[in-house]
């Protein structure tokens, strides 16, 4: 298990599936929000969005869980890794009973020190909506930039919204954290 301050990153476990799809994915209004595609209904097991496929080596899933009372917090991803220019993308959604706690800053902080150190990344990335204050915060406390703005890039519950694009240098990281 990757531990941070808060929370601890594990491989997802079956009886996580269920709790997330429930929580996370069949909330329209949150996958909608997070997710580049649109949503639609998916039933839990094989091939599920929560189901960890262990052959996809783009694409590493995480439980979230807090340290403390070991209870499932949430879902985090590296995703899109790109071994040749060593550059991956962060992803991360809470349950709702678990928004507003600083877990979601303890999570990005963990997969930072997971892309860095572990798997010897050159650059993180993370793209979110841009009246996602939560994210843009999480980012920005673990040194993120904002890079740019990409204009009307999302189309959401019926509109089309801005992202932001946030990227974050191992070098900027490890003055970060050292400093």
């Amino acid at each position: 298990m990757l531990r941070g301050g808060k929370v601890g990153l594990r491989a997802r476990h079956e009886d996580d599936v269920p709790v997330l799809q429930n929580e996370l994915y069949d909330d329209v209004v949150n996958t909608s929000r997070a997710d580049g595609r649109p949503w639609r209904p998916i039933p839990p097991g094989p091939g599920g969005k929560f189901v960890a496929d262990p052959t996809d080596q783009d694409n590493l899933p995480f439980s979230v869980v807090d340290l403390e009372s070991g209870e499932l917090v949430g879902a985090a991803t590296l995703w899109g890794i790109d071994t040749h220019n060593r550059f991956a993308h962060i992803g991360l959604g809470l349950r709702s009973s678990a928004r507003g706690k600083g877990y979601g800053t303890d999570v990005v902080a963990v997969l930072c020190h997971y892309g860095f150190v572990v798997r010897g990344l050159q650059r993180l990335q993370i793209e979110t909506l841009s009246d996602n204050i939560p994210m843009l915060r999480s980012a920005e406390r673990n040194g993120f930039v904002r890079e740019g703005v990409l204009r009307s890039a999302a189309w959401v519950l019926g509109e089309f919204m801005d992202e932001v694009v946030l990227g974050l240098l191992a070098e900027e990281w490890k003055q970060g954290v050292q400093g």
